[in-house]
């Protein structure tokens, strides 16, 4: 008898393999001007103008430029917050930055995260106003595919209130449907180079 869990997992990673494999068929040029476009209507958002703390993640590999999204809140004052694995107990730590060229480094995965010695730890998840959301896929009622380690997922869940999640892919990670298990967060909105989906008509 087959497990339904098992058989939600296996075709999620075959996804995650077909999204991650056309989103690298991008050329660097293109990835950098959607990315900017992308970036521009996501801070064009009423809830990321009016979000005070905001979490976000920085890049790797053929990602939107979520740098770009980071630096322009930066710009725009507001207190920012980027997370750093902690390997030991498999779950997300949250930092303040101020520099992004003094403040992060290479850490787990090769993925950017903030120096302790430089930033400031942040222990107060219920301020936290609006989070940009990385994902390899999603759909239009905010179902996200993430990398599989479901670290977001797990922070998600242990956050006192739940702030607006947004998120920015390439309309090329868009799918029909992302297979969903009980443990999965949606995003509110989701932001292409085409277009603005409001995914939870219950947020603003």
């Amino acid at each position: 008898m087959t497990n339904p869990l098992s058989n939600i997992r296996t075709r999620k990673q075959a996804l995650r393999q077909r999204i991650i494999a056309a989103r690298d068929e991008l050329t660097p040029t293109l990835q950098a001007r959607l990315s900017k476009e992308i970036v521009r209507q996501l801070c064009s958002l009423a809830a990321y103008r009016t979000a005070r703390t905001v979490l976000g993640y920085l890049n790797f590999g053929s990602e939107l430029r979520s740098e770009l999204w980071v630096r322009q809140a930066l710009t725009d004052g507001k207190q920012v917050l980027l997370p750093r694995v902690n390997r030991a107990g498999r779950h997300l730590e949250l930092f303040g930055v101020k520099d992004l060229d003094n403040d992060v480094a290479p850490g787990a995965y090769g993925i950017r995260e903030p120096i302790p010695e430089r930033c400031r730890h942040f222990d107060a998840p219920g301020e936290i106003d609006l989070i940009l959301l990385p994902g390899v896929a999603f759909d239009r009622t905010g179902g996200r595919l993430g990398y599989g380690g479901g670290f977001f997922d797990k922070l998600l869940a242990h956050l006192p209130r739940r702030p607006v999640l947004i998120a920015g892919a390439f309309a090329l990670q868009v799918i029909d449907e992302i297979p969903q298990e009980s443990t999965d967060r949606k995003v509110d909105w989701l932001v292409t180079e085409h277009e603005t989906i409001r995914c939870n008509l219950g947020r603003e």
